[in-house]
């Protein structure tokens, strides 16, 4: 009787326990199914980063971001492509900026970053140089006729130029190389005249045509007189010949006036180069160089329209629907 009760205890025990097991099974494996296919728990595809195609959709969501009635929706192709979604935290953080390390700071004003095309010179860039030694005499107060010097160039070092062009070429990643030129430095003859030479380059004054603004006058010409100061050599230089963006850019905050609009406007800065005084060597004009003058007559006129059309054919560079003249 006991080994009975003891094998229906026992058999009682097992098949309990096995529809346990059976019910574990089945439960689980669909639970495993329905989790697997749950779109809320499946995982976003791994997005490479370096990827072109993703660092541009990364870009166009900025404008996006700030000029949303902009905003390209259509299927991508070879001139447009859309840009990455936009979170909600984006738009938070587009709506309250915050500093990248110091969130406690607060954001006064805010400028769009423009290009300034009607600023563009000929040559569709700019340049900085810097001066290794002071260009004019010590003294206790600033020379306002640096503001105002010109460089005017002699020629460059061909042979160097060639020799970095070769190395340019064995290694394209390298900066294509610029000439590095000597200069004379020309300053005008007296302070006096600085105001004068600024006036007529201010495009927002209406009286820079005056010709009172000259102050020298020789055969029925006025003009600036500029009176040359020494020659200088390039020592040291940075940019790249195929990019003017890609060393560094001058950056001007303008609030709404006559010609711009409020804006953070960008300038080319094609090469930075350092000068320094050039000792002085006899012997023949080098071939490729302009010999040395005294004094520079200096007038301001408006472009001719071939210069016109080579200022247009550099704005066309930033943006394509610019029409050349």
């Amino acid at each position: 009787m006991n080994s009975g009760v003891s094998f229906l205890r026992r058999t009682e025990y097992i098949s309990s326990n096995a529809a346990a097991v059976q019910r574990f099974e089945s439960s689980t494996s669909k639970d495993l199914l329905r989790v697997r296919n749950d779109p809320k728990r499946r995982k976003p595809p791994t997005v490479n980063r370096d990827d072109p195609i993703n660092i541009i959709r990364s870009l166009v969501k900025g404008f996006d971001l700030a000029y949303p009635e902009d905003a390209y929706t259509g299927p991508d192709s070879e001139t447009n492509i859309r840009g990455a979604p936009i979170t909600e935290a984006d738009r938070s953080a587009w709506k309250k900026p915050k500093h990248p390390t110091n969130p406690n700071l607060t954001l006064l004003d805010s400028y769009p970053l423009l290009p300034d095309m009607d600023a563009l010179p000929m040559t569709g860039e700019y340049q900085i140089v810097k001066f290794s030694t002071n260009p004019v005499a010590q003294s206790d107060s600033y020379d306002h006729r640096l503001d105002t010097a010109l460089l005017r160039p002699l020629g460059a070092d061909l042979a160097l130029l060639e020799e970095r062009m070769d190395a340019h070429k064995a290694d394209p990643t390298m900066p294509k190389p610029l000439p590095e030129w000597d200069y004379d430095l020309f300053l005008a003859e007296n302070e006096s005249s600085v105001r004068g030479i600024k006036r007529k380059f201010d495009t927002n004054d209406a009286q820079n045509d005056d010709p009172s603004l000259y102050d020298n006058e020789a055969d029925g010409e006025s003009f600036f007189l500029f009176q040359r100061i020494r020659e200088y050599e390039t020592y040291q230089q940075a940019g790249d010949a195929d990019n003017a963006y890609a060393d560094t850019v001058a950056l001007a905050l303008h609030d709404s006036g006559d010609r711009l609009e409020k804006g953070a406007y960008f300038y080319p800065i094609k090469q930075r180069a350092n000068l320094r005084p050039k000792r002085r060597t006899a012997g023949v004009l080098e071939e490729g160089r302009v010999e040395h003058v005294d004094v520079l007559h200096v007038n301001v006129r408006d472009s001719n329209p071939d210069e016109v059309s080579i200022r247009e054919d550099n704005q066309a560079k930033l943006d394509p629907t610019t029409e050349s003249v």
